[in-house]
């Protein structure tokens, strides 16, 4: 009998009918639809362990999770016939891009070296956005949010901005990237990290958004950070504006 290959599978989604990512009890969840498909296609019981974990209505552009299967070691279906076969199975809403061979050990949540987001955010009443982007009535100044954004990417403690009794080992995490860009009508939070907490960009979103109504001043974000505590940061922003976009491996 063949050992089990490990697989990466690129995969996107709308995350509006699901209750995020992971597996969840009473829930349709993309984690449970993309098991069931590659169970039925491979024919060997297949559980998949993703880049990460998104939120309920939080949208994914790129997103990778891992899997083992002996039966595509043994060759009964070509990779891209396999995309074929469980894009076929999956909703609309879930879109396979590729399945990849790895080395036994490749991790699609530890390997990743970084992480990026965009928060959408849109002004006028537009029906083809609704539950993709979060309508806001007056815009805000995006100067201030940019200062504000450029004081969060000097620190690494984020506990100000992540969801209370996480499971996490550390609450640090290095920001790179994280700047408001307007176009079309369209206001675009881009964010990037190797990693990031719970919560932590519609924190940081709702959190800028108070710099941006002059309800704060871009300094002040700085004791928010320093108090390390959740109820002084802004309040979280909707999930329908939020999009994972791009996941970094040292080996794709």
């Amino acid at each position: 009998m063949s050992e089990k290959q490990r697989y990466f599978i690129q995969l996107a989604y709308d995350g509006t009918d699901f209750h995020g990512w992971q597996i969840q009890p009473n829930a349709t969840t993309v984690q449970e639809l993309l098991n069931d498909a590659l169970t039925i296609v491979l024919r060997e019981p297949i559980e998949t362990t993703g880049c990460g974990r998104t939120d309920t209505g939080v949208h994914a552009r790129d997103f990778f999770a891992h899997f083992d299967s002996q039966s595509l070691v043994n060759g009964h279906q070509s990779l891209v016939k396999v995309v074929e076969s469980v894009n076929a199975i999956l909703p609309s809403t879930i879109a396979v891009k590729r399945i990849i061979q790895v080395a036994a050990e490749a991790h699609a949540r530890f390997d990743a070296t970084s992480r990026s987001y965009e928060y959408h955010v849109h002004f006028n009443k537009d029906p083809f956005k609704i539950k993709h982007s979060w309508q806001l009535r007056d815009k805000p100044d995006i100067a201030l949010m940019n200062a504000a954004a450029r004081i969060i990417i000097e620190y690494t403690d984020f506990s100000c901005f992540s969801k209370s009794n996480t499971q996490t080992y550390t609450n640090n995490c290095k920001i790179t990237r994280a700047e408001w860009v307007y176009g079309g009508h369209c206001l675009v939070f881009h964010i990037t990290a190797d990693r990031f907490l719970r919560n932590m960009v519609r924190a940081i979103v709702g959190t800028l958004m108070q710099v941006g109504r002059k309800e704060i001043q871009p300094e002040d974000v700085r004791a928010i950070i320093e108090s390390k505590n959740r109820s002084n940061a802004g309040t979280s922003v909707p999930a329908c504006g939020l999009y994972l976009t791009e996941i970094k491996y040292p080996y794709l």
